[in-house]
């Protein structure tokens, strides 16, 4: 089975993710998905939880930037309280924006780490990067035809990862 689609961490939200375990993992930066890794897209602003679980992450010399494949106008809502560095229309798998942002917040990108609920995107990413994935399950997850699809598409890649992981 290939390595591209199986994340390094799988947790059960972005909240269970500390800054101790981020430098153990020697990583300074995380490279963050919104919708459903941090909020369901109802959301248009950040929660007390989410914006707590940042304010930590940063107190702990953690970057946090937002890359995000929704709207300039869904993503600039949800970031104008935390004025973190964010990307939308991020178009991941692509890596362009991951770059930016690295450079944006600065830090090697070598150094950071993806953080989302799609292995279709975010774990892509991160192994076309180079760099670890944590992946939470999706917060909401859609259930249109589409969606189904790419969880289907996910499954084997989630038991290749908790088969490993035992």
């Amino acid at each position: 089975m290939p390595k591209t689609l199986v994340p390094d961490f799988v947790f059960d939200t972005f909240a269970d993710i500390t800054v101790e375990f981020l430098k153990k993992q020697n990583v300074k930066a995380l490279l963050c998905d919104v919708d459903n890794t941090l909020s369901p897209y109802e959301h248009a602003e950040p929660n007390d939880a989410v914006r707590a679980w940042i304010g930590e992450m940063q107190q702990g010399g953690i970057k946090i930037a937002l890359v995000s494949n929704n709207n300039y106008e869904r993503i600039n809502t949800y970031n104008k309280e935390m004025k973190l560095v964010a990307y939308a229309d991020a178009g991941k798998p692509s890596r362009k924006c991951y770059f930016k942002a690295a450079k944006d917040i600065g830090v090697d990108i070598a150094d950071c780490a993806v953080l989302g609920d799609q292995l279709l995107t975010d774990c892509w990413s991160a192994r076309r990067l180079g760099i670890k994935c944590f992946i939470v399950p999706p917060i909401k997850d859609k259930r249109d035809l589409f969606h189904r699809f790419k969880r289907a598409v996910e499954k084997p890649f989630m038991l290749a990862y908790k088969k490993k992981n035992k």
